[in-house]
């Protein structure tokens, strides 16, 4: 029977093959090659629907349904050759077709769609086609659907037939109604859902059409009420978000009959809230009802819907915030800041009302606490009124309360209790925002004010809010800052001598470095900056000069003109003022402490300790980043000749004892200062050329590899690592790793130098790491080769930790670093294959250094890029944990953490072995081993309940000894995991 059926559907010749393959053998691909000879005129429509005859004419519907699809795919390629008659009968042909079994329409739509493409269809014919469909072909309709795929698809058909204003005429309550029976939705997808469909996909999809359109707002709006009074959070929460998103296509006709009821349902829902994110939304549909409110334009004779809304959110929320218990004052002081903030027009009808009544309360109460709580709603609505009060007004926004706000202002911030100072200090910064509101009397009081909190002895909080402050209104004021606070601040210095001479030393101290942070914070604008860095960098000079001074105090001032340095960064003619003042200044006073002075006291040297000169080299590079290519080479020709030649011209104090010749000098003081070279020339972008560069570079490699002191070797290897790492491929570049690859493999051989080689050699690579230079897989080798070094080897360990994190001051993107993207995940894909094969290879005895390596490269990962790794790599983590050295501990355990959360499958194979050393670890000598430790513990409850069950008595009793640990922070970890 089925070759007698084939048979019958093989008609002679090539075309008929095609046919047959297409519709018994369900192949597609023959539907192209008949179109293509369609196309060379090989054969014509006719016959191909000849060819087609008795598949056609076939009793099983599947079998028409491909005879009919293969003729529409060669329709759809091929309807612009067609005659208008053969048009008119293929036509009549599909009409007539659609009358067939369901399996057979859709290609039969297909090929109906291919002819309407033609250029010669009459009109007429076209309207013969569409009753037909209308006639003949029978559509499901949706609000039975259940499958969410389909319902996706339904809810976009709908939404795009009222985007593109299909006329619905009547039928505009159906359609509404075929689509909100959906609402709210109730879905969960099943497990291992295929598709992916999310219950958040089909809310979005569904609420696209429910807020389409204004003429579903008599349907939807008494749904979205009930909905809302109903005991369901996703409902609630669903129906409120759903009006906000309906208020931003409504006007006032939609929403004028359902805003007393609408706000009825807003107010209980914020009064009486179990969930604040039912607060938040119900907040939220409020500020779109007062913002779609706004926006209708007002005819003389019809009523002002806004004005009515509000004055009934007045009237039910103003006596609330004159309840002396203040039970309800926060919920009705939101609502009110939440139709408040909608518009220009809201925004003063509500607080013309409410700041009176505030200011009346704020001075019936008596109680810090009170008046806070009264102060944090008054603020609210200063901060809308900064926000729409300058828009096309007249008059200056809350002149009419200015006496009574700066009044109400000054009792706050005159008060002992902290937290009314502070938001008491928050409101003066609002208040002063507003141009033309602060008398220059106004502002000097407050200057007042905020220069004591900043020298409040004990409470910090009050003292930095102060400070903040003064710096924001600085740049607002500049000129009364300057004239009322600079020279309070200058004297304030100065006074110090005085005390210091009559023993009052301690307390004046912290005054002292108080002054310095007043003097930092306020320097927000150039005008300023002018007045109080000359201010800083004296006493600098005085400080370094002095006899008590310690170190503490001048890393106080560095830090106060690094901050200084970052204010400048964002005027060009601020940043290069703090460079061309500063950094002078700063190199004449380190080059003043490297010299022997008779004169100079013995804290004079404090200027040469490590701590600070890293805080110079802060300022220094902070002041040198922003400069144009053009200012940095005028400053660069200056500092390098300094370094190279000791040509001090150009420092602002210039006569010195004897030569600064860092590199040729013996002096280790002297050769110290490398590391202010290196602030300044690493900082500088990268097509500005320096003088000099091959001596210079000779000059650094020498130093970093034939020094005593590891600071100035260092120092060097870092200057010259952030040269390379800078500098243009080329010969000239080929030539530097050369003598930098020269030196490194001399100093590493046996001799006094070996530290200094491979400190030089790990920032090179490291130079070289972040730019994807061919030549760091050869040095990373070379790194990976010192593992196993007896003197060496943990240092090396150690130096993947550098390579692969971000370094303050220098190779790092604020200064202009060539720094690729992703290079972590490269150094991890080239390196971590050779670690693990040098780890299985190598002598016990500095298989550590190898897991310690590891661990580092691992700890720095991004955690997908780490995750697809982790079986192969987990052996060897689990390995780390039992290493005696706690660095490696510790940086494992922070790598396992939050893979216990992302990839709890791949950790529950080896739960036993978790658990076991986690434990040994929560009793380890390190207490940041043992915190470390216990977090992996919590870390372990994400793992599926089965696989923890055996350990959950085992682990519980374990934490026992961490419950009563010393430390309070390894306690409070321990009840976290036993509690979890």
């Amino acid at each position: 029977m089925a070759a007698a059926a084939e048979e019958a559907l093989a008609p002679a010749g090539a075309l008929g093959g095609l046919v047959r393959d297409f519709v018994a053998g369900h192949q597609d691909g023959p539907a192209a090659e008949v179109a293509a000879d369609v196309k060379s005129g090989r054969c014509t429509v006719l016959q191909v629907v000849e060819a087609l005859g008795s598949c056609l004419e076939n009793p099983e519907p599947r079998t028409r349904g491909r005879g009919i699809q293969l003729l529409s795919q060669v329709l759809l390629q091929c309807h612009p050759l067609l005659l208008e008659k053969e048009v008119v009968h293929l036509t009549l042909f599909y009409e007539n077709q659609l009358k067939d079994h369901h399996l057979v329409i859709p290609s039969v739509l297909q090929g109906l769609r291919a002819l309407s493409m033609s250029d010669v269809l009459p009109p007429g014919l076209a309207v013969s086609v569409l009753k037909a469909i209308f006639q003949e072909v029978h559509v499901q309709v949706m609000d039975g659907e259940k499958d969410p795929r389909n319902l996706l698809v339904a809810f976009r058909i709908v939404y795009d037939l009222i985007s593109k204003d299909y006329s619905l005429g009547p039928f505009v309550e159906e359609l509404f109604e075929v689509t909100s029976c959906y609402f709210p939705v109730d879905f969960t997808p099943p497990p291992n859902d295929p598709h992916g469909i999310q219950r958040e996909d089909l809310i979005l999809s569904l609420r696209a059409v429910l807020a389409s359109t204004p003429r579903f707002a008599e349907f939807l709006l008494p749904l979205l009420l009930e909905k809302v009074d109903s005991e369901m959070l996703s409902a609630k929460l669903d129906s409120l978000q759903t009006l906000n998103a309906c208020c931003a296509v409504y006007g006032q006709k939609e929403l004028k009959d359902y805003l007393p009821s609408l706000w009825t349902s807003i107010r209980r829902e914020v009064f009486q809230t179990s969930s604040e994110r039912v607060e938040a939304e119900g907040l939220a549909a409020l500020h779109s009802l007062s913002a779609c409110l706004s926006r209708s334009v007002l005819e003389a004779d019809a009523e002002d819907l806004l004005d009515s809304f509000l004055s009934s959110i007045l009237e039910d929320c103003r006596h609330h915030l004159c309840e002396p218990d203040m039970k309800l004052v926060w919920p009705s002081a939101k609502l009110l800041q939440a139709a408040a903030g909608a518009s220009a027009r809201a925004c003063d009808r509500v607080t013309s009302t409410v700041i009176p009544l505030l200011l009346e309360q704020f001075n019936r109460h008596s109680q810090s606490s009170q008046r806070r709580t009264i102060l944090e709603m008054l603020l609210g609505f200063l901060k809308l009124q900064q926000k729409w009060g300058n828009e096309d007004k007249d008059e200056i926004p809350l002149s009419s309360f200015k006496t009574p706000l700066c009044s109400l202002v000054s009792l706050a911030l005159a008060d002992p209790s902290t937290q009314l100072q502070l938001v008491g200090i928050r409101a003066l910064t609002v208040l002063g925002a507003q141009p033309g509101l602060l008398s220059t009397q106004d502002l000097e009081l407050a200057i007042d004010h905020l220069y004591r909190l900043s020298f409040l002895e004990e409470e910090s909080q009050s003292c930095l809010a102060a400070m903040e402050a003064s710096g924001t209104l600085a740049t607002l004021y500049p000129t009364v800052f300057i004239s009322h606070l600079v020279p309070r601040l200058a004297e304030e210095l100065h006074t110090g001598d005085t005390e210091l001479a009559s023993g009052e030393g301690p307390s004046y101290q912290a005054r002292r470095l108080r002054c310095l942070q007043a003097l930092s914070a306020v320097s927000t604008h150039a005008s300023i900056v002018r007045e109080t860095l000359p201010m800083l960098l004296q006493y600098l000079r005085h400080v370094h000069r002095g006899k008590n001074a310690n170190s503490n105090e001048v890393i106080a001032v560095c830090r106060s003109l690094h901050l200084v340095a970052g204010q400048c960064q964002q005027e060009p003619e601020s940043c290069w003022y703090f460079h061309q003042t500063a950094v002078p200044c700063l190199l004449a006073l380190a080059v003043q402490a490297s010299m022997p002075d008779k004169d100079l006291p013995n804290p004079g040297k404090l200027l040469l300790e490590e701590e600070v000169l890293a805080a110079m080299v802060s300022v220094i590079s902070t002041a040198s980043t922003h400069l144009s290519p053009e200012l940095a080479a005028q400053s660069v020709a200056l500092v390098v000749p300094l370094f190279l030649d000791g040509d001090v011209s150009f420092l602002s104090e210039n006569s010195f004892p004897s030569k600064f010749l860092p590199f040729q000098n013996s002096s280790s003081e002297q050769k110290r200062l490398v590391a202010l070279l290196m602030a300044f020339v690493c900082s500088l972008p990268k097509n500005v050329e320096i003088p000099q560069l091959d001596r210079l570079m000779q000059e650094l490699l020498t130093l970093s590899c034939h020094h005593d002191r590891l600071f100035s070797c260092t120092a060097a290897a870092k200057c010259f690592a952030g040269l390379l790492n800078k500098h243009p491929a080329g010969q000239q570049l080929d030539e530097f790793l050369q003598k930098a690859m020269e030196k490194v493999e001399t100093g590493l051989s046996p001799g006094p130098y070996r530290s200094q080689a491979f400190t030089l050699l790990l920032w090179v690579t490291k130079a070289l790491v972040l730019r994807y230079h061919p030549l760091s897989s050869c040095l990373t080798e070379r790194l990976m080769g010192l593992l196993s070094d007896a003197e060496l080897g943990p240092a090396a360990a150690d130096g993947f930790s550098l390579l692969m994190a971000d370094c303050p001051d220098v190779l790092h993107r604020a200064g202009h670093a060539e720094i690729r993207i992703m290079f972590r995940q490269r150094f991890f894909t080239d390196s971590v294959p050779a670690l693990v094969q040098g780890f299985h290879a190598a002598p016990q005895n500095v298989k550590p250094n190898y897991l310690k390596g590891l661990s580092h490269v691992l700890n720095s990962l991004p955690k997908p890029v780490l995750l697809p790794e982790l079986p192969t790599l987990l052996s060897l983590l689990l390995e780390a944990l039992s290493c005696t050295d706690s660095v490696v501990q510790l940086s494992t355990l922070s790598c396992l953490q939050p893979l216990l959360l992302d990839a709890p499958q791949v950790m529950s194979l080896h739960i036993d072995t978790l658990v076991t050393k986690f434990l040994n670890l929560s009793c380890s000598p390190s207490m940041a081993v043992r915190i470390a430790a216990l977090q992996c513990i919590h870390a372990l409850t994400r793992l599926p309940t089965p696989v923890l069950l055996p350990y959950k008595m085992q682990v519980i009793r374990a934490l026992a000894k961490p419950l009563d640990d010393k430390k309070r922070l390894v306690r409070r970890e321990a009840v976290t995991a036993r509690g979890a």
